[in-house]
């Protein structure tokens, strides 16, 4: 019998090219430092914080959470492929290229080959992307496995870990639940913060819907507590197939209108807010038309719409009042809810007028704020992810 047992099958081992000995690893990076005095606070430079996806995915941890089957897995491999090539983002953000770490954890490679086969339609497969179907917890060497590779690509722009629940580990003994979540996220803030990437922890929601999207992140509230940003992907009415809700630290509260692209496999950023692709067709014609001419009186509206009973365009805009999606006043005209539709159509504007580089030095998009031990520790394995 070998004294050298096989060593157990993951796609990290498969075989590279070793660096020559001789040839340098990348540098090491600082310790970052964890105090101040007010003075030397206010007067220290900071770098720009980096984004995966301008507007949307920032430095720190992002949960990407929704039901079963609603298309999460499409939408974080389509981010990752459009990261690693440097595409766009939504078919319409741009986003600077960088090498993205996926670990699809409760896939194949054959179900991986061919999902990205079809979201790639014929153009090549980045090489920035590495895919890797198996990983140990991060308690059990999840975390020392992600930051070697993080070390050897010093310009990675993303890590995307599908599903959470593979990589979270057992719970402490003797903690809370709520104690616990916090830690399990920790382990990837901890790698975020250290490394200035994004992190996007796929997850699951409650069954229970709730009013509060962050209510239905799965588990405890010390998940949505210790991310940095949370999304969470809803299907969607009228126009829609899904509306992605996001809010965070350094990420502005918006709604997100996307639309399945069932021939490819991609989620498509729909133009404006998303109350216009989450209503019926009368109601976001007549929103559209308002917005565009503030205080339109509804006999204004029916004679911009020529064939349309002027007493349906009335009791339309009568229950629009009503159900917040427009104001009325004492003479009878209609204004768009300032307060909650025209700040995500500046939200939107913003993502689509954004350069294409470098989206890190955007301006009033946001900002990102664990001290990192261990990750420089190797991994007892025969091979290293690329």
């Amino acid at each position: 019998m070998s004294a050298n047992p096989i060593p157990p099958l993951h796609l990290y081992s498969v075989p590279s090219e070793a660096p020559p000995a001789e040839q340098p690893g990348p540098p090491k990076r600082e310790r970052p430092r964890t105090a101040w005095t007010a003075d030397q606070l206010m007067a220290a430079e900071f770098p720009e914080p980096k984004w995966a996806v301008p507007g949307i995915l920032a430095e720190g941890v992002s949960l990407l959470a929704g039901p079963p089957k609603v298309g999460k897995s499409w939408l974080s491999l389509g981010l990752g492929l459009s990261v690693a090539a440097g595409g766009h983002a939504f078919d319409s953000v741009p986003v600077q290229g960088g090498p993205v770490l996926y670990l699809a954890l409760e896939d194949t490679p054959r179900r991986l080959q061919t999902r990205m086969g079809k979201l790639l339609g014929g153009r090549p497969a980045p090489a920035g992307l590495t895919l890797v179907t198996e990983c140990p917890p991060f308690p059990q060497g999840g975390t020392e496995a992600i930051a070697q590779w993080l070390e050897r690509n010093p310009d990675a722009r993303m890590v995307v870990i599908d599903v959470f629940a593979k990589m979270r580990g057992q719970a402490p003994q003797g903690v809370s639940a709520y104690d616990a979540d916090y830690v399990s996220v920790g382990y990837a803030k901890r790698l975020a913060d250290h490394y200035g990437i994004a992190v996007v922890l796929v997850h699951h929601v409650r069954k229970a819907a709730s009013e509060d999207f962050l209510a239905e992140v799965s588990g405890t509230n010390g998940i949505a507590g210790a991310a940095d940003a949370t999304l969470v992907l809803k299907r969607g009415r009228g126009q829609a197939d899904g509306v992605l809700h996001v809010t965070g630290r350094d990420v502005n509260e918006a709604e997100y209108a996307l639309q399945f692209q069932e021939a490819s496999g991609a989620w498509k950023l729909l133009e404006g807010p998303a109350s216009d692709h989450t209503i019926g067709d009368t109601r976001a014609a007549i929103l559209r038309y308002v917005r565009a001419h503030p205080g339109a009186r509804p006999k204004d509206i029916a004679e911009a719409f020529p064939g349309t009973d002027a007493d349906t365009i009335r009791r339309t805009c009568s229950r629009m009042a009503a159900d917040g999606q427009l104001t009325k006043d004492a003479g009878s005209r209609y204004y768009a809810d300032t307060e909650t539709r025209t700040r995500p159509t500046q939200e939107v504007s913003q993502l689509s007028d954004c350069p294409a580089t470098p989206p890190d030095l955007q301006e009033g998009i946001g900002q990102s704020e664990m001290e990192l031990s261990g990750m420089s520790s190797p991994i007892d394995a025969e091979g290293t992810w690329k």
